[in-house]
């Protein structure tokens, strides 16, 4: 009985955190602003999510497989979002307008240092 709650808190708590990037994916103007919160969010929502069905299934192989999916996800979603943020930095000509970064193939960034 304790497995299950602490399963449901895990999963409603993962629930939670996706719902909030999903509207922090709406609510923000910015390209970079949406990336990051759907990184971060999305990130430790799925790892709040399988950590519940995790505790839920108990030790066995299904188990394990979930704990491959998120070392996976953990792995793999921070750098494929760095990925597509660099790709809107080099294409996009207005962002220098919007905010500073720093120029990653002349080692120099737009503000004035």
């Amino acid at each position: 009985m304790i497995r299950v709650v602490i399963a449901g808190m895990l999963i409603v708590s993962g629930l939670f955190t996706l719902g909030i990037a999903t509207v922090g994916i709406f609510r923000f103007s910015h390209m970079l602003n949406r990336i990051h919160v759907a990184a971060k969010c999305d990130t430790l929502g799925a790892l709040l999510v399988m950590l519940g069905l995790i505790v839920l299934s108990g030790w066995n192989v299904f188990s394990l497989k979930l704990a491959l999916v998120i070392v996976f996800l953990w792995l793999c979603n921070p750098a494929a979002s760095h990925l597509v943020a660099r790709a809107e930095v080099k294409t996009n000509p207005e962002l220098g307008e919007l905010c500073d970064f720093v120029d990653m193939t002349e080692g120099k960034g737009n503000a004035d240092d």
